[in-house]
Order: C-alpha cells, then structure tokens, then sequence
C-alpha cells in the first residue's frame, strides 16, 4: 500500500493505473498528491491523491484508479483536485518562501540546473487494407453416354385369300417391274445442350486475430554519473 511506498524514488518513474492506463510520468509530490504529467505535445497533468497508490516496483508507481476516474476527478482543472491542490499550494508557498530567504541567508552562491532526458515510447496504431481474395471456376469436359430408346417402323408381308367372292379384276398384271414406295415413319435423335444449377457455393468471410511481433529501436538519454 501507500505506506510502504519509497516516495524518495519516484520521480520521473512512470505512473500506471487499473488495466495498465497510462498516467504518463511523476513530475513532483505534495503533501497529499502525486503529480503526473502525460503528453509531450498535448500534455495532460493529473494530481492523484497519495493515498490510491497501490504499488511501487521500482520503475512503475501504480495507482488504484481507472482512466476515466482520472480524467473525471484527478485531471488538471478537474473541481475535485483544483480545491485541494489550491489549498496546498498556500501552504507551500508559504513554506517555500521560509526555506528560501533561509537557504539565501545560509548560501547565497549556491545554484542547480534541471536538465532533462528525453526517452522514446514506442507508439503502435493499426489500420485496414483493402485486399483481395480469387475464386476461380474453370470449364470441365467430360463424355457422358446415354441410352435413348427410339422407334422405327419396318414392312412385313403376310399372304391373304382374296376377300369376297369376286376373284376376278379388270387390272391387267405389270408388264414390268414396279416399285411401290410405302411410307414408314421412324425416331430420330436430337441433341440439345442447356445450362441449369448445379449447385451453389457459399462464400464467408470472417475476421481471425493473429498476435504479431513488432521490434523497434528506442533512444533515450542518461548522464554518466561515475565521475
């Protein structure tokens, strides 16, 4: 808990809160809060109450505080922190106004410079591609034989009595050969080709998650402190 939290070791140390929100980088402490700042270009700066720190590792300070709890109640112009940290700084200015004439009264000649080193973050965003996918159909031929039963019609002869009584005619037999041509009617096949259905191919799409690993150099800078 706060209690057991080394409060001399967590400046510039980063500050985290419930589902690793990020409350950037611990720039100063008060009495009662810790003072975050996030952003380099868009800064927000949150002043979270000392006692919702849960933990501290050494590198991380974490907090028990979501993010919209944060930017609702702890965020820089937020009613809550304004008040207090109002009343917190009458007191330390007044404290601080002490310290200095008496640091000027003990040493006038002594002075200190912030300097400070910058570190990259790397920043991972993602964006949709358009792509393609092909489905090909391609011509298939193949032979297929069918049986088709189809009807002629053939001549057969039978030898017949004349019918009746009369036996006689006046006809005169041929006197030569003569064709008698009679009709007979048979099937023929026809073949025709038409496209139908088949069958039908249904074609989803669906969204499979992959984790992918990104490696990428970060700079940072640090001051030898040997000598």
């Amino acid at each position: 808990m706060s209690s057991n939290i080394d409060w001399t070791d967590v400046i510039k140390k980063e500050a985290r809160g419930i589902n690793d929100a990020d409350f950037g980088e611990v720039q100063e402490l008060t009495t009662e809060f810790v003072i975050t700042q996030r952003g380099l270009i868009d800064v927000e700066v949150f002043g979270i109450p000392k006692e919702r720190a849960e933990s501290y590792d050494g590198s991380v300070l974490r907090f028990n505080v979501t993010e919209d709890e944060a930017f609702s109640k702890y965020r820089e112009g937020g009613e809550d922190t304004a008040e207090t940290l109002s009343q917190e700084e009458e007191v330390s200015t007044i404290d601080e106004m002490e310290t200095q004439l008496q640091s000027n009264q003990d040493n006038e000649t002594e002075e200190s410079t912030r300097v400070p080193l910058m570190e990259e973050r790397v920043d991972i965003s993602k964006r949709i591609e358009e792509d393609t996918a092909t489905i090909t159909k391609k011509p298939i031929t193949e032979t297929k034989t069918i049986e088709v039963p189809i009807t002629h019609e053939e001549i057969a002869i039978e030898r017949r009595k004349p019918s009746g009584e009369q036996t006689y005619t006046e006809q005169k037999p041929v006197t030569s050969q003569e064709e008698i041509e009679i009709p007979v009617k048979k099937e023929e096949i026809e073949v025709n080709k038409r496209p139908y259905v088949k069958e039908e191919l249904v074609v989803k799409k669906k969204p499979v998650t992959e984790t992918k690993e990104i490696t990428e150099e970060v700079t940072s800078e640090m001051i030898p402190t040997e000598d």
